[in-house]
């Protein structure tokens, strides 16, 4: 089981299932989103989250064109999931709210077309520029 929670904890969570994939992102939205940095995520089943607490809900087009909502605690601003209209099957989990952020290691970095020169790359993560393949579903 993993958990999770926002800053001022009115918001938390808990995952049934085991990550599918993880990666840091340089899209525009996710610096904003980082406050001039990428973001670092993990991507989960959306039926194998439960949020308990009330949550902000805002509707975003990625620099990869999909309708994204971008979901936050109203009390403190954390940012803590993405979810894309055309995936519901998948969550985006923004690794920093994760009660243990050190087991969800990146495994790629995407859109790094967009990112600021002086961005720094881990050289054993794979890069994409841009946006990579949807994730499919797991079987079962």
């Amino acid at each position: 089981m993993t958990t999770g929670r926002c800053l001022c904890g009115a918001v938390t969570f808990s995952i049934s299932a085991d990550r599918i994939t993880g990666r840091t992102c340089w899209c525009r939205v996710c610096q904003y989103i980082g406050a001039g940095n990428g973001t670092v995520n993990a991507i989960f089943p959306s039926a194998a989250v439960t949020v308990e607490g009330e949550m902000q809900d805002y509707l975003s087009t990625a620099d990869s064109g999909s309708r994204m909502h971008r979901r936050f605690c109203p009390v403190c601003g954390t940012h803590l999931f993405s979810a894309s209209e055309s995936t519901p099957h998948l969550v985006v989990v923004r690794v920093g709210a994760l009660d243990n952020p050190q087991a969800f290691p990146p495994v790629g970095t995407i859109w790094t077309k967009s990112a600021p020169d002086w961005a720094c790359f881990d050289p054993a993560t794979p890069r994409i520029e841009g946006q990579p393949p949807p994730v499919k579903p797991r079987p079962g």
